[in-house]
């Protein structure tokens, strides 16, 4: 299960799969394989599998093999973009989520996890939590919001399970240890 501060994820997520969604398509399952990578915190072995459960873009990410030109690679390219005239993109106000048809379906799959033991209660609250983001929230049924709208969804997710003690507890391991608890 993801730890509370992978939020940024959060977006980025909800952003390729409404990027993905188009007509007469079924979209919860779409959306359901980014939520569970995500939510059980699918780890890619390699950057080339990372491309291949959609963490790493085609059109935006690169691989650089040797690990010694990795910093003159990365120099290159923020060299490159400062000579396009690179600017911040403007936010998006077009991002589809599908509300609570989406969620309710994602806290079905939290809750079978749980009961199955493959995660804990704490577990299953910071999934609700992703779920709740990734769909948008409480609202009545698919419609297009702003980066901004989600953004805030996630701050407010984040800022709830930091005032948790299980949170807290995980933090601090994680710290101390480097590894994840499960509690």
């Amino acid at each position: 299960m993801p730890e509370p501060g992978e939020d940024a994820q959060h977006l980025e997520m909800a952003l390729r799969a409404s990027d993905g969604f188009y007509d007469g398509a079924p979209q919860i399952p779409q959306l359901r394989d980014r939520f569970i990578n995500i939510a059980t915190a699918k780890v890619a072995t390699s950057a080339y599998e990372a491309f291949d459960i959609g963490v790493l873009k085609t059109d935006k990410d690169f691989v650089v093999v040797n690990g010694d030109r990795a910093i003159t690679e990365a120099k290159y390219k923020v060299q490159e973009l400062a000579r396009r005239g690179y600017t911040q993109p403007i936010q998006r106000e077009d991002i589809t989520v599908l509300g609570r048809t989406a969620l309710g379906a994602m806290y079905a799959g939290t809750e079978s996890f749980f009961i199955g033991n493959y995660a804990t209660e704490h577990d299953k609250k910071i999934a609700n939590k992703v779920a709740w983001v990734m769909c948008g929230g409480d609202l009545t049924g698919s419609q297009q919001v702003s980066e901004q709208y989600l953004l805030d969804l996630e701050r407010e997710a984040f800022l709830s399970l930091l005032g948790e003690r299980k949170t807290l507890e995980r933090m601090e391991h994680i710290l101390k240890t480097g590894k994840p608890l499960r509690n």
